[in-house]
């Protein structure tokens, strides 16, 4: 095994036991949580040796770090997630690889979305970004829409071709009412959640929660949770 791989496994072993901890205490199962692991800034060769791990979610937040990435791994059976703040001019490459998008926030997004995965003949899963820093009709310092948003982007989702409503994300913000208050935030996004899955009743992913607050995520009820530091280390950035 060589160095990194080892390094991998470790970390890995280490974030297992956390969710598997955290789990156990909310009274879940282990397999009510997927681990996400966020590949931003390292290279393809640590997303092959994740494989080999075991790991099949990773996610990428910047286009030009990503699309490269993804091609040269795409003899690997992965599902890619998009989860950073995404311009409409890099729709149509990230429909080319990415299999859900974790950061619609927005109705031109949307549209960009549609047309892209129709295009590409593909369905693309799609979480709406919830922005728990924003007031009504804003969007959050992190991008996200504000929680009275969520209806009409969740219908406008639900009726565009090659998109598919899968859920909710969020990142614990910085400022608010939230702010340092992840158990809180986490807690408000599943009050969201429920009202979302009343009408969308296949919209029951929860994104939330990274290498930080992870334990709050899952005590709150999340799905998946997206972790990067605590499994590849702190590395300096491709490029």
């Amino acid at each position: 095994m060589t160095d990194r791989k080892a390094e991998l496994a470790a970390n890995l072993a280490q974030v297992e036991e956390r969710i598997a901890s955290s789990c156990a205490a909310a009274g879940r199962e282990r397999e009510e949580v997927t681990l996400i692991v966020v590949t931003k800034t390292y290279p393809a060769s640590d997303v092959r040796i994740l494989h080999e791990l075991g790991v099949r979610h990773v996610a990428e937040n910047r286009d030009q770090d990503a699309a490269p990435k993804a091609t040269a791994c795409a003899d690997l059976s992965l599902t890619w997630h998009f989860v950073g703040q995404l311009q409409t001019n890099k729709v149509r490459s990230v429909t080319s690889y990415a299999d859900i998008v974790q950061s619609v926030d927005r109705t031109k997004l949307v549209t960009a979305l549609s047309a892209a995965a129709v295009r590409g003949e593909r369905e693309l899963g799609c979480l709406i970004q919830v922005a728990l820093d924003a007031e009504s009709g804003e969007r959050g310092e992190r991008g996200g829409v504000a929680p009275d948003g969520v209806e009409e982007l969740a219908a406008g989702i639900g009726a565009a071709p090659g998109l598919r409503l899968d859920g909710l994300m969020t990142v614990a913000p910085l400022a608010g009412e939230y702010a340092g208050r992840q158990r809180a935030a986490f807690d408000r996004l599943m009050e969201i959640s429920s009202r979302l899955r009343a009408g969308h009743p296949a919209a029951n992913m929860v994104s939330a929660g990274m290498s930080g607050d992870l334990e709050d995520a899952v005590a709150a009820g999340a799905t998946h949770v997206r972790v990067g530091t605590a499994v590849l280390g702190v590395r300096p950035r491709l490029g």
